[in-house]
């Protein structure tokens, strides 16, 4: 929004501005935030920064943790959440030295700038373009327990059958058959207008939303394609607009990859392809799907090193009960043109050189954007560097429905890991790849996998209700 400080000083004077909301990202990918008054927004600040103590974001060890963080003014937008007059933006995290603030390697947005230049630097493109796809739920409310005598979570949807018996509409989505599913049973069509108006006035471009197959209240957003590091941004912005908007409305919004039982899952899917000098290095007309070496190559990056990736694209115990067979989840490890059910699928409707690309279908939104955009990238560019093909390691093309295989065939092929346990053991065994050009770090990787393992310990040690059911009398 703001080229330099006095332009920002310039707007917040004419137009009354009150706060300056200031935004960072902590290691799981949630945002924090930090208010000023306007009038501290100044050249001063912009020098000191504004120190803060990294530990509680979980990147530094506490003898290390104060650090300052700095606005950057050309990620401003109107907040539209405050009641006061108000101007959001992201900062930047930098380590405390003597002579100069440098830049902290471990943040996110730090890292996924940090691939982006590794990747200029090996001359194969100067530009990663990325489209996610944002899956959701919508529920009227929804609660939870977890204490000695009772584990529980309930969720209350209108939208859904298992409200049929309550006073309403009539008009109910049906199990799995919510796709594009017109008014009145989708009943969230105006709330998703609304969420596209804020993300047209935050600068995300909206390509079109609708209702997705889940029939308890699943939604889809698709943003246009832009520039990486623009879109991991967006992609943070993006989830706080949806949640805040639902909760405005007196609804729920969750990125949860699997919140319903027997229902279709939540996806980040991303769209991709490499630029150089303004051309998509992706595009060879007559290849495969009209596909260059450098996208196959790209492409047997992502599938050689996908196991170890799903610990950071897939980084919950709730992703792998989204990643299983029937429900649209990608779980064989394969490229296809126009198939869903492998983990690299290339749209048949992306055509010309422009517009010819590649989706990940593995990808959901509990990971932190900056890590996920940034480890895709290093494990393409991995590809393209070592010329690592799909042909040569029977990753496809899978141009039929893999679900349809029997049990033997199957088995001959390779699969994305079954929980968060063997998503952790891949990446400590496989993640040399992360560690080029310094984009990632020892220290970083084992920061993430600590507060992950923590995570699932957690998780195991919770009795199950479920489990009530098949040992309670044994």
């Amino acid at each position: 929004m703001f080229k330099n400080i006095k332009e920002a000083e310039k707007y917040i004077k004419e137009n009354n501005v009150r706060f300056i909301d200031l935004k960072l990202v902590d290691l799981r990918g949630r945002f924090r935030h930090l208010s000023i008054p306007a009038e501290r927004l100044n050249e001063k600040l912009m020098k000191d920064g504004i120190g803060f103590d990294a530990s509680n974001y979980g990147y530094a060890r506490v003898e290390k943790s104060d650090m300052v963080f700095y606005p950057d003014l050309a990620s401003a937008y109107v907040e539209p959440f405050a009641q006061a007059s108000t101007l959001s933006m992201m900062a930047n995290v930098c380590v405390i030295e003597k002579d100069h603030n440098r830049p902290f390697e471990q943040y996110p947005r730090n890292v996924i700038n940090a691939a982006v230049e590794y990747m200029k630097k090996l001359g194969i493109a100067d530009e990663m373009i990325v489209g996610p796809e944002y899956e959701f739920s919508l529920f009227d409310s929804m609660s939870y327990r977890i204490a000695g005598d009772e584990v529980s979570s309930k969720l209350h949807s209108l939208e859904s059958e298992w409200s049929s018996n309550m006073e309403g509409s009539g008009y109910h989505t049906l199990p799995k058959g919510g796709y594009h599913y017109d008014q009145p049973a989708d009943l969230f069509f105006d709330l998703r207008n609304e969420i596209c108006e804020l993300l047209s006035e935050a600068g995300i471009r909206v390509k079109y939303h609708h209702h997705e197959v889940g029939g308890s209240g699943q939604m889809e957003v698709e943003v246009e394609l832009g520039e990486v590091s623009l879109m991991a941004d967006q992609t943070m912005l993006a989830k706080y607009l949806i949640r805040n908007a639902a909760a405005r409305d007196g609804y729920t919004a969750t990125f949860m990859p699997k919140p319903i039982n027997n229902e279709a899952g939540n996806g980040m899917h991303v769209h991709m392809l490499l630029k150089k000098g303004g051309k998509n290095i992706f595009y060879q007309k007559g290849e495969y799907a009209d596909l260059s070496k450098e996208a196959m190559y790209f492409i047997g990056g992502l599938l050689k090193h996908s196991r170890s990736l799903s610990a950071i694209l897939d980084p919950s115990t709730n992703s792998y009960r989204r990643l299983v067979p029937g429900f649209e989840a990608p779980v064989t490890i394969g490229y296809a043109s126009a198939n869903r059910s492998a983990i690299v699928r290339i749209p048949s409707y992306a055509k010309g050189e422009d517009n010819v690309r590649f989706e990940l279908r593995s990808p959901d939104a509990t990971c932190n954007p900056y890590f996920a955009f940034a480890a895709i990238l290093m494990a393409g560019l991995d590809g393209i560097v070592n010329r690592i093909d799909p042909a040569d390691h029977n990753w496809g093309p899978f141009d039929f429905n893999l679900y349809d295989l029997s049990e033997e065939e199957k088995a001959k092929l390779e699969h994305l890991p079954q929980n968060i346990d063997e998503a952790i053991d891949a990446l400590k065994k496989d993640h040399d790849y992360l560690l080029q050009g310094g984009v990632f770090s020892e220290e970083q990787l084992n920061n993430w996998l600590k507060a992950i393992t923590i995570e699932a310990g957690e998780i195991e040690r919770i009795p199950h209700p479920a489990e009530f059911r098949l040992y309670y009398d044994l």
